[in-house]
């Protein structure tokens, strides 16, 4: 039996490896694009600011540890997929046949089409090779642009910020991470940003990047607002969001959408063939839709059920949760579930001034979303009622007086007869 895995990021390893210890025998093939040992883009910013270095953002420390697994890697691009031959082509046209097939390729960064965005010292903060272009670049002083201030711009922006530059973050909604926070949190977010002397601009976007002409220029670029306003840039930052990796699959017979179409137990639409990670759109635990969750846990859970059904364990998957938790120079900001609500009855607690904020939505009397700032120790007990629908019962009414409550609530109501 031949199990071969396309993408090496936590879901195709979790996925080679759970493969390895449930058949022994097989011959597993891991196929990576980049030219990298396997490494989490969660670490990237922890790179950026010096806390690790290259080998602390690789997802197994051991350089012999996929061949002691007996797991081939192959690092070479996925070009094509012919599903009716059960044949994957390669960029260099050799070829790749398997039994069992686990796509997890993962997204990459959009570069919306702003003219310069192909500049010298335009990056997007997405690969391990991204983030050494930047750390050349960035130094004590620096200007620095950052498009966007969604959930992963977020992350870069704390990354950026500690090298200590000069830093403007351009976002055209009209809050921070505007997908996973309301206006409250969002402007609470971009107030404790300011605080720490980062610029932050929204509602706002970046026209055009040209290069610095002027003799006098202590930076290379310069960047146009929608306002009007020219920004000195010696680095440009591009997170404008991801798009599931799903091209190489034209022609093959696999239905996408936003990515790769799965069902309960993560099989595709075409015969032994599965799907993990970012580029997977499965069931959503909380509205039954299928969407794309690019969040690590997700990822990794989904590359050990894959294997496992790849394998023949009948193991289906419960759907994943919008779950996103951001530190950002200090403050701590949440969303689960359904936070933005369903329609149901709410309770909020506000507190600008301690940037403490914390709003729980309901249907009936089940939690469906929440979202928290500067309040780390609910973030458990959330998820929890959540994931699990949880029936308040009396605690519901609590809860609507006093959010803060919800510790006791989990508590109490897990207790209910």
């Amino acid at each position: 039996m031949h199990h071969v895995v396309v993408g090496a990021g936590p879901a195709g390893v979790t996925a080679a490896e759970t493969l390895r210890r449930l058949d022994p025998a097989a011959t597993i093939t891991l196929i990576g694009e980049e030219n990298e040992t396997p490494y989490s883009r969660m670490a990237i910013p922890y790179f950026l600011i010096g806390k690790v270095g290259e080998d602390g953002t690789h997802l197994r420390r051991s350089p012999t540890h996929f061949a002691d697994l007996r797991i081939d890697h192959v690092r070479k691009k996925v070009s094509t997929l012919d599903t009716a031959t059960k044949t994957l082509t390669l960029a260099d046209g050799s070829t790749v046949a398997y039994d069992k097939l686990c796509i997890a390729t993962g997204a990459r960064p959009v570069r919306p089409p702003i003219e310069g965005l192909d500049l010298p010292g335009a990056h997007t903060c997405w690969t391990l090779n991204d983030a050494r272009a930047i750390a050349d670049l960035v130094h004590d002083g620096a200007h620095v642009v950052l498009m966007g201030a969604g959930f992963i711009g977020s992350i870069v922006l704390e990354a950026l910020a500690l090298r200590g530059v000069n830093l403007t973050v351009v976002e055209m909604g009209d809050r921070m991470v505007p997908r996973m926070m309301d206006d409250i949190a969002g402007g609470m977010l971009k107030s404790w940003c300011i605080g720490k002397g980062v610029n932050v601009l929204t509602e706002t976007r970046i026209e055009k990047i040209t290069r610095c002409t002027t003799g006098d220029c202590e930076d290379t670029l310069e960047v146009t607002l929608s306002t009007g306003k020219v920004l000195p840039a010696h680095l440009v930052v591009i997170s404008a969001g991801v798009r599931s990796n799903i091209e190489f699959l034209a022609g093959s017979g696999i239905t996408t959408d936003q990515g790769i179409l799965i069902d309960d137990h993560l099989r595709t639409s075409a015969p032994d063939v599965w799907a993990a990670g970012d580029v997977a759109q499965g069931r959503d635990l909380t509205t039954g839709e299928r969407h794309v969750h690019a969040i690590q846990p997700t990822a990794t859970e989904h590359g050990r059920i894959a294997a496992q059904n790849m394998i023949g364990m009948d193991t289906p998957y419960q759907g994943s949760i919008n779950m996103n938790v951001l530190d950002t120079l200090g403050l701590i900001s949440t969303s689960f579930g359904l936070w933005q609500g369903k329609g149901g009855e709410q309770a909020r607690m506000v507190d600008a001034h301690g940037y403490r904020y914390l709003r729980l939505e309901f249907e009936d009397d089940v939690l469906v979303g929440a979202q928290c700032v500067g309040m780390t120790n609910h973030v458990g007990v959330l998820r929890g009622l959540i994931q699990s629908r949880t029936r308040l019962g009396p605690w519901k009414d609590i809860l609507l007086r006093n959010p803060e409550r919800v510790v006791e609530a989990y508590v109490g109501a897990t207790q209910l007869p």
